[in-house]
């Protein structure tokens, strides 16, 4: 049995790729405008569906960020952000000078929590600064409950913005997530679900955003024979390259999804009478999940090993495995912003561990983690 590493989540060509690539160069069109980019984003629409514009861009990051910016955050304003989330998803409201309010989860799918997320609402409010918009995340793949958070941010008329950066391909009630919000964000690095090396997209509810958008990704460029900026821009346009390495992958992100849902499957089955191990599945059938990420929380009281513990086994077996990401509210660089909630995503982060789900694995690779698993067991069982 071969012991090469296992990654977390690593690319996963589909073959195509080349050929659009290929034909990037035939037209010397090696910038972050071409052809590509134009079909890649029709792909994403016709995708997505729900009639939305994209603009595809250089990271998930910037997609945040310009979806602030279209939404006219300006420095003093607040912005509610989901604790349970990569940095990404809360660095851009600083980067415009505003300040982060952070949520924390619900049990069920890890995500924002909407009772909470009323309470601070209510509670900014009260103190006399209303929030200037509210990013939710789906978290590794799974919907949050967006149709209660969403209602919420109708309530209060405060724009939503979804961050679907690790979501694409998943649905709640049969619609895709990064379409509910005001503006979606999408990421296609090199460990998502489908990847253009680096690269995200901004998903636009109006054709007046997305214009807005590609406006300060292209440098806010004005009309004029000369180079004139009445605007501070940005260089975020997506290469037609990376875009090309899209529109392959685009041909077989639903097999993508039904890679990883295999995975989840596995693990499910794997874990399914084992005490002290609880999966992030989808609460009801109205959530579907593309599994990006299969995760866990362990009860160490009752299996009698530790997320850390199981973490260490998967190195030593050349088997990369990570921790939950680590709340937001408690990292060093947002000490000071408020956090209203109680130790959900605290107690995730304690407890949990993300598992090898590529959706290149293979029989062989499942059998050593599961062989790792197993012996975390039997090692406990022998004590």
């Amino acid at each position: 049995m071969s012991n090469a590493k296992i990654w977390l989540s690593s690319p996963h060509m589909g073959g195509n790729e080349l050929k659009y690539i290929q034909s990037a160069f035939d037209e010397n069109w090696v910038a972050p405008m071409g052809s590509n980019v134009n079909l890649f984003e029709k792909k994403l629409e016709e995708y997505l569906e729900e009639n939305k514009y994209i603009t595809a861009l250089s990271t998930g990051t910037a997609a945040v960020h310009l979806a602030l910016n279209v939404l006219g955050v300006k420095a003093g304003d607040e912005v509610i952000c989901q604790t349970m989330t990569f940095s990404a998803s809360a660095n851009p409201i600083v980067y415009l000078g505003a300040k982060p309010i952070f949520v924390d989860s619900e049990s069920d799918t890890w995500n924002m929590s909407p009772q909470i997320l009323e309470d601070a609402i209510k509670d900014r409010i009260a103190l006399g600064i209303k929030p200037k918009a509210i990013i939710v995340v789906h978290l590794y793949g799974m919907p949050a409950k967006i149709e209660e958070i969403l209602k919420i941010a109708n309530k209060y008329e405060i724009p939503l913005i979804e961050d679907a950066a690790e979501s694409l391909g998943s649905s709640y009630k049969n619609q895709k997530c990064g379409t509910f919000g005001v503006l979606g964000v999408l990421s296609f690095n090199g460990n998502k679900i489908i990847t253009t090396s680096g690269g995200g997209a901004l998903v636009c509810t109006t054709k007046e955003q997305q214009s807005k958008a590609l406006f300060l990704a292209t440098q806010a460029r004005d009309s004029a024979p000369h180079y004139q900026h009445s605007e501070i821009g940005f260089n975020y346009r997506l290469s037609n390259i990376s875009a090309s390495i899209g529109c392959g992958q685009m041909e077989v992100l639903e097999e993508r999804i039904l890679q990883r849902r295999k995975n989840f499957k596995f693990y499910f089955d794997l874990f399914n009478n084992k005490p002290g191990i609880t999966m992030l599945v989808e609460p009801t059938s109205d959530f579907y999940s593309n599994h990006w990420l299969s995760a866990i929380t362990i009860d160490e009281k009752i299996t009698g090993f530790s997320s850390e513990d199981l973490c260490t086994k998967f190195h030593e077996s050349n088997i990369e495995s990570r921790p939950l990401w680590k709340p937001m509210h408690l990292q060093p660089v947002f000490a000071d912003a408020p956090y209203y909630g109680g130790n959900i995503a605290e107690n995730l982060f304690k407890k949990g561990l993300c598992l090898p789900s590529g959706s290149n694995l293979t029989d062989e690779n499942r059998n050593r983690i599961k062989k790792v698993i197993e012996s975390c067991f039997q090692l406990e069982k022998s004590k």
